[in-house]
Protein backbone atom coordinates (compact mmCIF):
# COMPACT_ATOMS: atom_id res chain seq x y z
CA UNK A 1 0.00 0.00 0.00
CA UNK A 2 1.19 3.25 -1.01
CA UNK A 3 2.10 5.81 1.86
CA UNK A 4 -0.35 8.78 1.72
CA UNK A 5 0.99 12.05 0.57
CA UNK A 6 1.99 14.12 3.66
CA UNK A 7 0.76 17.94 2.64
CA UNK A 8 -2.58 15.88 1.37
CA UNK A 9 -4.32 19.33 2.13
CA UNK A 10 -5.01 20.69 -0.94
CA UNK A 11 -8.63 19.53 -1.81
CA UNK A 12 -9.26 19.14 2.57
CA UNK A 13 -8.57 23.16 2.79
CA UNK A 14 -10.70 24.04 -0.38
CA UNK A 15 -13.40 21.62 0.85
CA UNK A 16 -13.40 23.99 4.48
CA UNK A 17 -12.63 27.52 2.87
CA UNK A 18 -15.10 30.40 3.51
CA UNK A 19 -18.02 30.69 1.19
CA UNK A 20 -19.33 33.57 -0.48
CA UNK A 21 -22.66 33.68 -1.75
CA UNK A 22 -26.20 33.72 -0.57
CA UNK A 23 -27.48 30.66 -0.67
CA UNK A 24 -25.34 29.30 1.98
CA UNK A 25 -27.11 26.33 3.47
CA UNK A 26 -27.03 24.76 -0.08
CA UNK A 27 -23.64 25.71 -0.90
CA UNK A 28 -22.08 23.89 2.73
CA UNK A 29 -23.96 20.97 1.74
CA UNK A 30 -22.60 20.86 -2.28
CA UNK A 31 -19.14 21.35 -0.86
CA UNK A 32 -19.50 18.51 1.26
CA UNK A 33 -21.14 16.76 -0.19
CA UNK A 34 -18.96 16.90 -3.27
CA UNK A 35 -15.67 15.58 -0.82
CA UNK A 36 -17.68 12.51 0.07
CA UNK A 37 -18.56 11.27 -2.63
CA UNK A 38 -15.32 11.93 -4.04
CA UNK A 39 -13.54 10.44 -1.02
CA UNK A 40 -11.99 14.14 0.08
CA UNK A 41 -13.82 12.84 3.47
CA UNK A 42 -13.44 9.25 4.28
CA UNK A 43 -16.04 6.94 5.28
CA UNK A 44 -16.62 6.90 8.50
CA UNK A 45 -15.20 10.16 9.10
CA UNK A 46 -16.34 12.58 12.16
CA UNK A 47 -17.14 16.27 10.49
CA UNK A 48 -16.23 19.17 12.77
CA UNK A 49 -18.64 20.47 15.18
CA UNK A 50 -21.61 22.91 13.87
CA UNK A 51 -19.71 25.30 15.76
CA UNK A 52 -16.48 24.80 13.99
CA UNK A 53 -18.09 24.48 10.78
CA UNK A 54 -20.10 27.62 10.76
CA UNK A 55 -15.95 29.32 11.63
CA UNK A 56 -14.83 27.21 8.89
CA UNK A 57 -17.07 28.29 6.20
CA UNK A 58 -17.64 32.02 7.50
CA UNK A 59 -21.89 31.26 7.78
CA UNK A 60 -23.94 30.65 11.02
CA UNK A 61 -24.27 27.89 13.45
CA UNK A 62 -27.90 27.42 12.26
CA UNK A 63 -26.65 27.24 8.55
CA UNK A 64 -24.16 24.65 8.81
CA UNK A 65 -27.06 22.98 11.33
CA UNK A 66 -29.59 22.91 8.34
CA UNK A 67 -26.74 21.67 5.67
CA UNK A 68 -25.96 18.74 7.99
CA UNK A 69 -29.84 18.05 8.44
CA UNK A 70 -30.09 17.80 4.54
CA UNK A 71 -26.99 15.84 3.95
CA UNK A 72 -28.29 13.33 6.69
CA UNK A 73 -31.86 13.36 4.75
CA UNK A 74 -29.64 12.35 1.66
CA UNK A 75 -28.47 9.39 3.24
CA UNK A 76 -24.49 10.82 3.33
CA UNK A 77 -24.64 11.20 7.07
CA UNK A 78 -25.21 9.87 10.32
CA UNK A 79 -25.58 11.05 13.95
CA UNK A 80 -23.57 9.52 16.49
CA UNK A 81 -24.60 10.45 20.57
CA UNK A 82 -22.55 10.41 23.59
CA UNK A 83 -19.14 11.49 24.17
CA UNK A 84 -17.47 10.69 20.96
CA UNK A 85 -20.85 11.14 18.82
CA UNK A 86 -21.21 13.67 16.47
CA UNK A 87 -21.94 13.94 12.03
CA UNK A 88 -20.02 10.74 10.55
CA UNK A 89 -20.02 10.42 7.14
CA UNK A 90 -21.81 7.14 6.41
CA UNK A 91 -20.10 3.69 5.14
CA UNK A 92 -21.67 3.32 2.05
CA UNK A 93 -23.33 5.97 -0.51
CA UNK A 94 -25.52 4.01 -2.84
CA UNK A 95 -24.79 5.07 -6.83
CA UNK A 96 -23.05 8.43 -5.05
CA UNK A 97 -20.15 9.02 -7.80
CA UNK A 98 -23.23 8.25 -10.43
CA UNK A 99 -25.76 11.46 -8.53
CA UNK A 100 -22.34 13.56 -8.35
CA UNK A 101 -22.49 13.60 -11.80
CA UNK A 102 -25.20 13.90 -13.06
CA UNK A 103 -26.74 16.46 -10.75
CA UNK A 104 -23.31 18.75 -11.59
CA UNK A 105 -22.69 18.65 -14.85
CA UNK A 106 -26.70 19.30 -15.51
CA UNK A 107 -26.59 22.38 -13.41
CA UNK A 108 -23.32 23.89 -15.23
CA UNK A 109 -23.09 24.96 -18.90
CA UNK A 110 -20.50 24.29 -21.24
CA UNK A 111 -19.54 27.78 -21.44
CA UNK A 112 -18.60 28.23 -17.31
CA UNK A 113 -17.16 24.42 -17.81
CA UNK A 114 -14.68 25.93 -20.29
CA UNK A 115 -14.11 29.10 -18.40
CA UNK A 116 -12.97 27.61 -15.29
CA UNK A 117 -10.57 25.26 -17.24
CA UNK A 118 -9.48 28.56 -18.66
CA UNK A 119 -9.10 30.24 -14.91
CA UNK A 120 -7.68 27.32 -13.12
CA UNK A 121 -4.84 27.48 -16.25
CA UNK A 122 -4.13 30.97 -15.39
CA UNK A 123 -3.92 30.51 -11.69
CA UNK A 124 -1.36 27.92 -12.14
CA UNK A 125 0.49 28.97 -15.13
CA UNK A 126 1.22 32.01 -13.15
CA UNK A 127 2.39 29.82 -10.24
CA UNK A 128 4.48 28.10 -11.84
CA UNK A 129 5.55 30.99 -13.66
CA UNK A 130 6.24 32.82 -10.46
CA UNK A 131 7.85 30.28 -8.44
CA UNK A 132 10.47 29.47 -11.47
CA UNK A 133 12.10 32.42 -9.73
CA UNK A 134 11.82 32.73 -6.62
CA UNK A 135 11.41 28.92 -5.06
CA UNK A 136 14.68 27.45 -3.96
CA UNK A 137 16.13 24.57 -5.65
CA UNK A 138 15.20 22.70 -2.39
CA UNK A 139 11.87 23.59 -2.45
CA UNK A 140 11.90 22.44 -6.13
CA UNK A 141 12.87 18.79 -5.31
CA UNK A 142 10.78 18.76 -2.38
CA UNK A 143 8.02 19.01 -4.27
CA UNK A 144 9.11 16.27 -6.86
CA UNK A 145 9.63 14.26 -3.87
CA UNK A 146 6.36 15.10 -2.90
CA UNK A 147 4.81 13.75 -6.38
CA UNK A 148 7.34 10.64 -6.04
CA UNK A 149 4.70 9.90 -2.55
CA UNK A 150 1.10 10.82 -4.77
CA UNK A 151 -1.05 8.22 -5.21
CA UNK A 152 -3.41 8.57 -8.68
CA UNK A 153 -4.58 4.82 -8.46
CA UNK A 154 -8.10 5.91 -6.92
CA UNK A 155 -10.62 8.17 -8.02
CA UNK A 156 -10.48 9.68 -4.48
CA UNK A 157 -6.69 9.23 -4.32
CA UNK A 158 -6.17 11.09 -7.79
CA UNK A 159 -8.55 13.85 -6.69
CA UNK A 160 -7.09 14.71 -3.47
CA UNK A 161 -3.22 14.30 -4.94
CA UNK A 162 -3.95 16.31 -7.87
CA UNK A 163 -5.73 19.05 -5.79
CA UNK A 164 -2.99 19.26 -3.37
CA UNK A 165 -0.37 18.94 -5.94
CA UNK A 166 -1.59 22.54 -7.68
CA UNK A 167 -2.02 24.36 -4.37
CA UNK A 168 1.63 23.42 -2.96
CA UNK A 169 2.77 24.60 -6.53
CA UNK A 170 0.91 28.27 -5.84
CA UNK A 171 2.56 28.01 -2.33
CA UNK A 172 5.64 27.80 -3.79
CA UNK A 173 4.92 31.12 -6.21
CA UNK A 174 5.16 33.31 -2.50
CA UNK A 175 2.55 34.58 -3.51
CA UNK A 176 -0.56 34.55 -0.98
CA UNK A 177 -3.32 35.77 -3.18
CA UNK A 178 -2.56 32.99 -5.99
CA UNK A 179 -2.60 30.65 -2.94
CA UNK A 180 -6.09 32.00 -2.19
CA UNK A 181 -7.42 32.01 -5.82
CA UNK A 182 -6.52 28.20 -6.14
CA UNK A 183 -7.65 27.57 -2.72
CA UNK A 184 -10.82 29.33 -3.66
CA UNK A 185 -11.38 27.44 -7.10
CA UNK A 186 -11.17 24.13 -5.46
CA UNK A 187 -13.35 24.86 -3.11
CA UNK A 188 -15.91 25.99 -6.39
CA UNK A 189 -14.83 23.80 -9.16
CA UNK A 190 -12.32 21.37 -7.53
CA UNK A 191 -14.45 18.31 -6.77
CA UNK A 192 -15.99 18.52 -10.43
CA UNK A 193 -13.23 19.16 -12.02
CA UNK A 194 -11.64 16.03 -10.71
CA UNK A 195 -14.27 13.60 -11.91
CA UNK A 196 -12.18 12.79 -15.08
CA UNK A 197 -9.76 10.98 -12.85
CA UNK A 198 -12.38 8.34 -12.42
CA UNK A 199 -10.89 7.25 -16.04
CA UNK A 200 -7.85 5.28 -15.27
CA UNK A 201 -6.15 6.29 -18.44
CA UNK A 202 -6.94 10.16 -17.72
CA UNK A 203 -5.57 9.96 -14.07
CA UNK A 204 -2.23 8.74 -15.52
CA UNK A 205 -1.85 11.28 -18.32
CA UNK A 206 -2.59 13.89 -15.47
CA UNK A 207 -0.48 12.25 -13.08
CA UNK A 208 2.52 12.71 -16.00
CA UNK A 209 1.51 16.41 -16.68
CA UNK A 210 1.94 17.28 -12.85
CA UNK A 211 4.69 15.82 -13.10
CA UNK A 212 6.10 17.82 -16.16
CA UNK A 213 5.14 20.68 -14.35
CA UNK A 214 7.47 19.89 -11.14
CA UNK A 215 10.46 19.16 -13.55
CA UNK A 216 9.63 22.15 -15.57
CA UNK A 217 9.91 24.06 -11.97
CA UNK A 218 13.37 22.67 -11.25
CA UNK A 219 14.37 22.90 -14.32
CA UNK A 220 13.49 26.78 -13.65
CA UNK A 221 12.20 26.57 -17.83
CA UNK A 222 8.12 27.65 -17.24
CA UNK A 223 7.61 27.23 -21.34
CA UNK A 224 7.28 23.11 -20.87
CA UNK A 225 5.06 23.80 -17.58
CA UNK A 226 3.08 26.15 -18.75
CA UNK A 227 2.36 23.60 -21.80
CA UNK A 228 1.79 20.79 -19.60
CA UNK A 229 -0.53 22.74 -17.20
CA UNK A 230 -2.35 23.97 -20.24
CA UNK A 231 -3.12 19.91 -21.61
CA UNK A 232 -3.93 19.42 -18.30
CA UNK A 233 -6.76 21.17 -17.79
CA UNK A 234 -7.82 20.73 -21.77
CA UNK A 235 -8.12 16.86 -21.14
CA UNK A 236 -10.52 17.89 -17.74
CA UNK A 237 -12.51 20.20 -19.27
CA UNK A 238 -13.41 17.92 -22.18
CA UNK A 239 -13.96 14.89 -20.72
CA UNK A 240 -16.45 16.46 -18.50
CA UNK A 241 -18.18 18.15 -21.69
CA UNK A 242 -18.32 14.47 -23.22
CA UNK A 243 -20.00 13.17 -20.10
CA UNK A 244 -22.23 16.05 -20.01
CA UNK A 245 -22.99 15.19 -23.82
CA UNK A 246 -24.20 11.98 -23.15
CA UNK A 247 -25.99 12.44 -20.05
CA UNK A 248 -28.64 15.24 -22.11
CA UNK A 249 -28.72 12.81 -25.13
CA UNK A 250 -29.59 9.90 -22.86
Amino acid sequence: MKEQTSPAKGSRTAVFAPLSSDTRTAQVAQRLTDAILLGVLAPGERLPTETDLAKKFGVAVVTAREALADMRKDGLLETRRGREGGSFVRAEAPNASQQLMTSRLRGISRTELLDAAVYLDVITSGALDRATHVCTSAEAKALEAWLDRADFSTPANAARDHGGFLLELCVLSQSPRLVREQIGFQAQYGQLMWLGLRDEGLAGRIAELDRAMAQALASRDAAPGRAACQESFTLLSTWLISRKQELEVA
